[in-house]
């Protein structure tokens, strides 16, 4: 251990003493206090590398510049879940594709380790067969709501990360419908817009992911909505594009998590369209693709309204393709025309995405969750 010894300390012109930046504490022998404070008092007048600890998430944050902005720090477990070994995987790094179209609908569940290259294996089976499902998830748990076929349906169903195997009936939408967005965070699991099989739907509504049961009324969003997507931190969720009965829609809007109430506006995203995909990590929300078969990923930082930028483009031109995220890559799937492919990017920086690997079904209108998304 090292140790220094003065008597005194002053800055260079000797009028004074230093002047330390980014702690505002030392205390006690075995640890130091960084500055302490919430979400609106972040500055970023600050230089890369400043640390501090946000009180609304609870979590130490660090600055990575003007162009990223302030990032959480936060640990990515590799052990697994409960113990066991094989098809188990650590907490952040399973992704799940759920159901789709082939064009028939189907009730295939493919997973994928996020952190390693490769194709997606089978997980199981949806309770039945439908497309156009919107998730949530929480560590725990992946949940599939609503969905088409043959029909609107109102079914929950879930499966448990951890293992692999058919998804459980869960409980019911307040609104049945289809092409609605998920997001949530390790508590609630959100569904927002979507239609009902004869009009576009503003219905928000909200499930305790850890209870069984029915979705309960959460709000509105600003307008009705078909085909948005959705996303979210441990505070915000974020629910951006789609369209209203007259046209694709650029508008971006959030909600707060663990309150109910209508959405708030946030921004706008570079481009209209609906059927794009979305995933987060903690700090940034990506947006991709849509009708009428795009490439383009936008990006926004969740803690601050403001509109979308450019990040790059996926490898291929889709739409109604699915999406999830770890801490730090996030992962495209499928898409239509009738696709298998998977991309990834690294949610941090900006760029071109490139390939993973492939589903093991090539199907559109599915959808995607993971435990170790944004909201977690």
């Amino acid at each position: 251990m090292s140790e220094v010894r003065v008597n005194n300390l002053s800055n260079e012109n000797n009028t004074g003493g230093p002047t330390i930046s980014g702690i505002t504490t030392f205390s006690g022998s075995n640890f130091l206090v960084p500055p302490v404070g919430d979400t609106a008092s972040r500055s970023d007048n600050c230089p890369p590398g400043s640390l501090r600890f946000n009180t609304d998430t609870a979590h130490l944050e660090y600055f990575r510049g003007n162009k990223i902005g302030w990032v959480e720090i936060e640990a990515e477990l590799t052990e697994p879940l409960g113990g066991g070994t094989g098809s188990n995987l650590g907490v952040g790094n399973r992704g799940i594709f759920y159901a789709g179209q082939t064009p028939s609908e189907v009730d295939t569940i493919d997973f994928i380790t996020i952190s390693t290259l490769g194709n997606a294996q089978d997980f199981g089976n949806a309770t039945d067969t439908r497309d156009e499902v919107n998730c949530c998830a929480s560590r725990v748990r992946g949940v599939g709501g609503g969905g088409y076929d043959s029909g609107t349906d109102d079914k929950i169903d879930f499966v448990t990360f951890a293992s692999t195997g058919n998804a459980e009936d869960f409980g019911n939408l307040s609104v049945g419908r289809y092409s609605a967005a998920g997001m949530g965070d390790d508590v609630r699991g959100i569904f927002s817009g979507g239609h009902n099989g004869s009009s576009y739907q503003d219905v928000i509504d909200y499930i305790t992911i850890a209870t069984l049961g029915d979705a309960v009324d959460f709000g509105n969003l600003s307008a009705a909505n078909y085909q948005p997507a959705a996303c979210s931190s441990t505070t915000r969720g974020i629910i951006g594009g789609g369209a209203t009965p007259s046209s694709a829609i650029n508008t971006v809007e959030f909600v707060t998590i663990r309150t109910t109430g209508n959405a708030t506006n946030f921004g706008d995203l570079t481009y209209g369209a609906r059927g794009l995909s979305s995933m987060s990590n903690s700090t940034r929300g990506l947006f991709a693709a849509g009708v009428p078969g795009l490439n383009r990923i936008d990006f926004i930082t969740i803690a601050s309204t403001g509109d979308a930028q450019d990040f790059g483009d996926l490898t291929y031109t889709t739409q109604e393709g699915a999406m999830c995220a770890s801490a730090t890559r996030g992962v495209f799937g499928g898409g239509n025309p009738n696709v298998n492919t998977i991309n990834f990017v690294e949610i941090l920086t900006t760029g071109n995405a490139l390939d993973f690997g492939d589903l093991t079904q090539a199907r559109k209108r599915l959808g995607g969750c993971s435990n170790g998304h944004g909201g977690l």
